[in-house]
């Protein structure tokens, strides 16, 4: 690992930080491939299905059956469901949690404010395949929405290249969680389809889930006609360590980070001893040597890490010195990787840097609110001023007639 001394400005100076950046031939690649999608639907699929995965998947076989989904219960280790079902239990009971709650505020002089939450109704969700499925991101994404009370969830995973067909894990993950449209197709092409929609699959109003960088370009270019969940980039850790810490569990959570394509891994520490052990044992990475750990929740801040796992002693002391993570794991048991598959909450995480300004997948994504306003003619009076005076300011005639209206002499107004 390289070994650097920390001051504020460390991170703006090394290149191989990835943080968040626009490449303009990976752009046009995912433009052309969204643009096909649009105007050609399901051929377009077809096309791009065989061109990247291999695969030639008709318009006919592009939605999965329940045939296929029979056949999947055949291929996979009988404990496999009892497993899914303790983990999706206490996921569920998170997730119960975390929903926004309508209000309503009635003021003085008939004025009436309030805000509802609905969930929203069609979600796609994006699930890697291919050589590595990942089984796992199908209830860290699935159990949120449906808590929120979603009607419609969309799978779309790529098949793989020899079989023809999504991961039969997937498969069955995503019946028990009682989704009903899969659909064999991955990549940008898949992003596209939920986006736009298609003759077979239909449009989607919020897209989630991670993906390779041309599903997160992908991502990032639908934005507007769709919601999404965020920019996801490469996985990455960051351990904040002292004297206390176990060199082997560092040793053990920083390779398995780096066990994902183009993880990012840091270390943190004020230990002059774990500095020079590290260094030899692990080769990728980088190591922040600080004075001091608050100095190294400083550091940490900057980083702003999808994981972050505190391995001092008392942890928890460093909690709320931490502004900018996406998850935190406290203590020496507490390995990121209990996040990534039996924690709960959702591992779906900001990255790059910009666990700053977006959060974790939850069930508030799910939801939308709407504005609720009532005012009685006695609250339009009093607020007849104001409006217009800002109307004038504005330039906006018609605004203040709006609202004069309500008071001229040959109006027929309700008193309520």
């Amino acid at each position: 690992m390289q070994v650097l001394t920390w001051d504020k400005n460390l991170l703006r100076r090394l290149p191989q930080v990835k943080r968040v950046s626009f490449d303009r031939d990976l752009f046009q690649k995912v433009h052309r491939i969204l643009s096909e999608v649009r105007e050609k639907g399901d051929a377009a699929l077809n096309r791009f299905t065989k061109e990247f995965d291999g695969v030639d998947v008709s318009a006919q076989r592009l939605r999965v059956t329940e045939a296929n989904v029979n056949a999947a219960f055949e291929k996979i280790d009988t404990d496999f469901v009892p497993i899914l079902k303790h983990i999706s239990e206490g996921a569920e009971r998170y997730y119960q949690k975390d929903l926004p709650k309508s209000f309503r505020i009635k003021e003085k002089d008939g004025v009436t404010l309030a805000k509802q939450y609905r969930p929203l109704e069609r979600v796609g969700v994006y699930v890697p395949g291919g050589t590595a499925p990942l089984v796992s991101t199908v209830y860290m994404t699935v159990i949120p929405a449906r808590a929120a009370g979603v009607k419609e969830i969309v799978i779309t995973s790529p098949p793989n290249r020899d079989t023809g067909d999504i991961d039969p894990h997937i498969l069955i993950v995503a019946n028990l969680l009682g989704v009903k449209e899969i659909y064999r197709v991955g990549g940008a092409q898949a992003i596209g389809a939920l986006a736009f929609g298609t003759k077979t699959i239909r449009r989607v109003d919020k897209i989630v889930g991670p993906g390779n960088q041309y599903v997160a370009e992908a991502k990032r270019q639908v934005y507007g006609f769709v919601d999404i969940d965020m920019f996801a980039g490469p996985s990455e850790v960051a351990i904040l360590a002292d004297q206390s810490s176990d060199i082997n569990y560092i040793t053990c959570d920083l390779l398995a980070q780096g066990e994902h394509f183009g993880g990012q891994i840091y270390l943190v520490t004020d230990s002059k001893k774990i500095v020079e052990q590290m260094r030899r044992r692990v080769e990728m990475g980088i190591i922040i040597h600080v004075n001091n750990l608050e100095e190294g929740c400083n550091a940490i801040n900057e980083i702003a890490p999808e994981h972050l796992q505190i391995m001092t002693k008392k942890a928890e002391r460093w909690v709320s010195r931490i502004e900018h993570a996406g998850a935190i794991f406290l203590g020496p048991y507490s390995p990121a990787v209990v996040g990534d598959y039996v924690a709960g909450p959702s591992h779906v995480l900001p990255t790059g840097g910009t666990a700053r300004f977006f959060s974790p997948l939850s069930s508030s994504d799910f939801v939308k609110s709407s504005q609720v306003i009532r005012f009685s003619r006695e609250s339009l009076e009093k607020s007849r001023q104001f409006v217009q005076k800002l109307t004038q300011v504005e330039g906006l005639v018609l605004h203040r007639i709006s609202m004069e209206a309500r008071f001229l002499r040959s109006s027929q107004v309700s008193k309520e």
